[in-house]
């Protein structure tokens, strides 16, 4: 069975990058963001309109490269967790966490038994058609799957070490759009109290030995949270990429 790549780079201390699928979901977008040299691709299942059969594609996609897909569930509910894994997702980024409950309600979703309480059937996609003992199954998958959860409130801030604190999170990661409006400062991410809150999450996460990250469009502020401590980094979405190549070969053919 396969195994989790990005998740075993974090473990062994190593800074990640990936980026997310928002909108043109094809296999070939999958395997171009692969060559790009991506260690992880999240599918948006929380604002985008992909649907679970329309995600099979891209699972099947992501299996032919050794990039790692994750899929952002609508909610940290079990049945959109669960069943999302099961359809060959590698893990799953959960928005909006802001209580220690909730995280752990996350894991045991994420998780069979002992650890959590998932319900087991072996799946094709996950055994690549070759038979499996099921307690080697669910072993593996407890291994191999990644949970990273978002906290993107100032309530998840200043809430960060308990729910860090819960075992098996492999992630913390800002959702610095939705942080920025709680704090009452939309969009200004380079604000003083982004800066805080967003610091209070790296200690908080290394306090847990936990990885921190954050996803955003600008390479420079990428980077700069990579020098502060970050390790599991998001940069930008397909739709931008061929916006800013079009944009770039626009403007080189035309002299602009």
């Amino acid at each position: 069975m396969r195994a989790n790549r990005t998740q075993r780079l974090l473990r062994e201390g190593h800074t990640v990058l990936g980026t997310m699928i928002g909108e043109w979901g094809a296999p070939e977008v999958v395997r171009t963001l692969a060559r790009a040299g991506f260690d992880f691709v999240v599918v948006d299942n929380e604002h985008a309109p992909f649907d679970l059969q329309a995600n099979c594609a891209l699972y099947r996609a992501a299996r032919t490269t050794a990039m790692d897909l994750l899929v952002r569930v609508p909610d940290a509910q079990y049945h959109l967790i669960a069943r999302t894994l099961d359809a060959g997702a590698d893990g799953v980024m959960v928005p909006r966490i802001e209580t220690p409950e909730q995280a752990r309600q996350v894991v045991e979703a994420v998780k069979y038994p002992p650890v959590g309480r998932r319900g087991c059937a072996t799946r094709p996609i996950h055994t690549d058609l070759e038979p499996v003992a099921l307690g080697d199954y669910a072993a593996h998958l407890n291994a191999n799957t990644m949970v990273i959860l978002q906290l993107e409130t100032k309530a998840a801030v200043e809430r960060a070490d308990d729910i860090l604190a819960v075992p098996g999170i492999d992630a913390a990661l800002i959702g610095p759009a939705d942080l920025s409006v709680s704090l009452g400062v939309p969009g200004e991410i380079e604000h003083p109290l982004m800066e805080e809150h967003i610091a209070r999450v790296v200690a908080a996460a290394q306090r847990a030995g936990v990885a921190s990250g954050i996803h955003w469009a600008n390479a420079d502020i990428v980077k700069q949270w990579m020098q502060r401590g970050m390790r599991c980094i998001m940069y930008s979405w397909e739709m931008g990429f061929l916006t800013d190549g079009a944009q770039a070969g626009v403007a080189a053919i035309r002299g602009a």
